[in-house]
């Protein structure tokens, strides 16, 4: 297994508010973990609202004794909710914090995903697939036909959300599984670099067979830099079985 895994501020923000947590080796019955977060609120909220959750989540998935990694997942998120709308209540400084969440943990030849918000979990094997399903405004938009989706992407509305861990007692979290393929690359993102970068650009950086996935996962910060900038920048590209495939 290959990880890069890097966030970066943008061109426009003062404060990183997105996080990333990754482990090639076990976390509590998990063989592996890598999470994205992007957190929201003013001042230093955000900041603390996707760190936190993370902490939390971590936390939650070392102490349970269950092996089924979608019931582990889903009580750490539940978990990590509870907790960032509990400090969200008692304190005022973080009061209307948030964050998005996508985790991801790789099971033999399978991965199971989970996500909150709209940071991404991205599949790409021979060519790009968005796994993930955005919870944001704009794209219930396009999902009941209201907009194109070529006019998602520019849309005044795109960065309003419509889940969050924080924002309701309980949480309502999206969960996929899928058949990884021996060449599969898994690439997990805030918005920051979605917004900034076309699908078709990331598929043609990260199938660039010239280049060490650092590069790749430098070339991808870059290019949302380049494009603007506008938000924080979190990246995580795993190739699961680098291994098998270099014995072969």
């Amino acid at each position: 297994m290959r990880v890069y895994s890097a966030t970066d501020v943008g061109q426009k923000r003062k404060m990183n508010q997105d996080y990333v947590f990754v482990s090639e080796n076990p976390v509590g019955n998990l063989p592996n973990l890598f999470v994205v977060a992007d957190g929201m609120g003013g001042h230093n909220a955000g900041d603390y609202a996707s760190s936190h959750a993370v902490h939390t989540l971590v936390e939650e998935i070392q102490k349970d004794a269950d092996f089924n990694p979608i019931k582990v997942i889903r009580h750490a998120i539940e978990t990590a909710n509870t907790e960032i709308l509990t400090q969200a209540q008692q304190k005022d400084e973080l009061r209307g914090m948030g964050t998005t969440m996508v985790v991801a943990t790789i099971v033999g030849h399978y991965a199971y995903v989970a996500n909150v918000g709209d940071s991404r979990l991205y599949v790409i094997q021979g060519q790009i697939h968005q796994i993930t399903k955005d919870h944001s405004l704009v794209q219930e938009m396009v999902r009941i036909g209201e907009i194109k989706p070529e006019e998602a992407r520019n849309h005044p509305d795109k960065n309003i959300i419509t889940r969050a861990l924080g924002a309701e007692r309980t949480v309502d979290i999206d969960f996929f599984d899928l058949k990884m393929e021996p060449d599969s690359v898994i690439l997990m993102c805030s918005d920051g670099l979605s917004n900034m970068v076309e699908d078709s650009k990331l598929e043609e950086i990260i199938l660039d067979h010239t280049k060490e996935l650092s590069q790749k996962g430098e070339q991808l910060l870059r290019e949302a830099n380049q494009n603007g900038g506008k938000d924080n920048i979190a990246v995580i590209l795993v190739e699961p079985f680098t291994n098998e495939v270099e014995k072969c």
